[in-house]
């Protein structure tokens, strides 16, 4: 799994819950369970960190890719 789908997938996580308990307190635990993994989706995607990299450690980085699409 790759640092991506772990940011989105911990948002739902986090959006399921807080929609679960907004739902019961609300009484309308199936519309804001759906809202809740919505945002949790939104928020999980949009709170990748895209770092610089430095010369060097992109070339370390662009050679692993290129190893790990040969071994696929």
């Amino acid at each position: 799994m790759n640092k991506k789908s772990r940011g989105v997938g911990l948002g739902i996580a986090l959006g399921a819950a807080l929609g679960t308990v907004l739902g019961v307190m609300a009484g309308h635990v199936a519309i804001w369970l759906g809202i809740g993994v919505a945002i949790g989706m939104v928020l999980g995607a949009s709170l990748r960190r895209v770092g610089e990299r430095c010369p060097q450690c992109a070339a370390v980085h662009q050679k692993h890719e290129e190893r790990r699409q040969l071994q696929e």
